[in-house]
């Protein structure tokens, strides 16, 4: 009778063999054959399918559907899928509330649970389904973390929803909040404004930050040419996830790790897509999030050394006309990549998990005639990428601007501040802002809020309250992709953390100067300090649980809002 347990290892079993293979193994396999795995199955390279899905939100609701088609494409190329799932937060939801405060938060807490999955059961690879704003760059951090092969697929963006005619977003439903608050709109229009914006399953439709960190994957390498852009509800997506499943058994096999994909080009490659799309603010917070994965050194000044060279060739909402399904009819996100590389503003030579160059990919791209979306790079949308990084007085460790969807380069005016978003927000609904002035959210940072609350509820209100092009906001908090106008976030060091923004009064003049990239206030450097001595750091909102870690342990906006032990 032969020996069941003489069966050589695959070698592509690099980490499970020590969980599956041999006799000291069998109360191992035993568990798992009690869920329906075979001594086949088990011969196999084990490859993780982690996915997000929440019924929570419409982002990441196909991700059940997609995970069965990624799992019967690893099982093709001859490898065992493990589906797994974490959690994820809605900021579309969450936004204006408590609950916001979850969501950056969410990033580290989705990272750590998809590492201690895979460590803990030695999977050979990974594929990670991903939709809302978290969720993405968390699974890139979570792969480089673990520098197994592997690769991120985004389950596609939402279609837009259509109101009286003309294409809607959840961008939109934010505004007529502000406009239902100015008298301009009445609550009927609010409600069927409220009920068109979100019609299937699907992450935000602009180039929010799920689109962006999206587009952002796809030249960072981690994420297949061509198949993120593929619609949440288009028929091709399902064909998409079972070619990535095919796929990530080919990185297994060749060994193909993240180290080898995401380098120092590759992020130059990602930042500068964000740049040419007028992509989300959030954009920079991650990408130097991956990138401290990997201790690749890469900071905000090189985010603005490249949005300052890179045009903007993609006119995408907000900033722009057009939503992700409509560069999706137009070839895609790879056209962006080909009018780049016209001007050698990206490496193609920058190697993908599909196997393709940055390069090849963009040669390789079918453009729609005559599509409007993606413009040539000799005549830009705008000469300057969407974003720059401010200092001064006022940041002296830096802060994010977004430049896409406005003409404004300079604004002074004088402080209006407020110690919490709500405060701002109720200060905008009773229509006490003033033209002129400048919105001061603080203690709501990383470590200060805790969790860097995104603002559109306030900002959006603001725009539709017909302020947009009159007042302009900063704060230590964060932006949602779908804000526009002269806004000021990730403000650093934060108010929690003694920055000067925690000294600013009401009436302080404030000065915006986006040439000579400086965010300023009109006091002397005697008078800062003065007010610094007499600062007292409020108490933290949370004494125990998960908030309360997160503030102790987490770093500045400017280097990623990582935590660190």
């Amino acid at each position: 009778m032969s020996n069941p347990f003489d069966r050589p290892s695959d070698p592509a079993k690099r980490h499970s063999a020590a969980l599956t293979d041999g006799p000291d193994r069998a109360a191992a396999r035993a568990m798992l054959k009690g869920i329906g795995f075979t001594d086949d199955d088990l011969a196999r390279p084990i490859v993780g399918v982690s996915t997000t899905w929440i019924e929570t939100m419409p982002c990441n609701f196909n991700q059940r559907e997609l995970a069965q088609r990624v799992k019967a494409g690893i099982r093709a190329a001859g490898g065992t899928p493990m589906e797994f799932n974490t959690i994820s937060v809605s900021d579309g939801v969450s936004m204006g509330t408590e609950g916001m405060r979850a969501s950056l938060v969410s990033r580290e807490v989705i990272a750590d649970s998809i590492e201690l999955v895979v460590r803990g059961h030695l999977m050979d690879g990974l594929v990670c389904l991903v939709g809302c704003d978290k969720t993405i760059p968390a699974a890139a951090m979570a792969l480089c973390r673990l520098d197994v092969p592997g690769l991120v697929l985004y389950n596609g963006t939402i279609a837009p929803g259509t109101f009286r005619g003309r294409d809607i977003t959840i961008q939109d439903v934010f505004e007529a909040i502000g406009a239902y608050a100015a008298e301009r709109i009445d609550a009927e229009e609010l409600h069927e404004v409220e009920s068109a914006a979100c019609p299937g399953a699907g992450a935000c439709g602009g180039q929010y930050t799920a689109n962006t960190m999206s587009t952002a994957l796809e030249f960072l390498g981690l994420s297949p040419g061509g198949m993120n852009g593929i619609p949440a509800l288009n028929r091709g997506k399902g064909d998409a996830a079972e070619k990535a499943g095919e796929l990530v058994m080919q990185l297994v096999r060749d060994d193909v790790r993240p180290s080898q994909i995401v380098t120092h080009d590759a992020l130059e490659n990602a930042a500068a897509s964000v740049a040419a799309t007028g992509g989300s603010t959030n954009g920079v917070l991650h990408l130097l999030a991956i990138a401290r994965e990997l201790d690749i050194p890469f900071s905000i000044d090189d985010f603005d050394r490249i949005a300052e060279r890179t045009p903007i060739v993609a006119s995408l909402k907000p900033g722009g006309e057009f939503v992700a399904t409509d560069i999706f009819d137009a070839g895609g996100v790879a056209l962006v990549a080909r009018e780049l590389a016209k001007r050698e503003l990206v490496h193609v030579g920058a190697r993908t998990v599909d196997g393709r160059t940055l390069g090849e990919i963009a040669d390789q791209v079918v453009e729609t005639p005559g599509q409007p979306v993606v413009v040539p790079i000799d005549r830009p949308i705008k000469p300057s990428g969407g974003l720059a990084i401010l200092r001064g007085n006022l940041s002296p460790d830096g802060c994010v601007v977004k430049l896409a969807g406005h003409e404004r380069l300079s604004h002074r005016g004088p402080a209006r501040v407020f110690d919490s978003e709500e405060d701002c927000f109720a200060a905008v609904k009773s229509r006490s802002i003033e033209a002129g002035e400048v919105v001061v959210i603080r203690y709501e940072g990383p470590a200060g809020g805790p969790g860097m609350r995104e603002m559109l509820h306030v900002t959006a209100a603001i725009v539709g309250e017909g302020l947009g092009d009159e007042v302009a906001l900063i704060t230590d908090g964060r932006f949602s992709g779908a804000t526009h106008g002269l806004m000021a976030g990730h403000v650093t060091p934060e108010a929690a953390h003694g920055g000067p923004i925690a000294i600013v009064q009401n009436g302080d003049m404030i000065e915006f100067d986006i040439e000579a990239r400086e965010l300023r206030v009109e006091l002397s450097d005697d008078e800062i300090a003065a007010r610094l001595a007499g600062w007292t750091a409020p108490a933290p909102r949370y004494s125990t649980g998960v908030f309360a870690k997160y503030a102790a342990l987490v770093s500045s906006a400017s280097e990623g809002a990582v935590t660190r032990p």
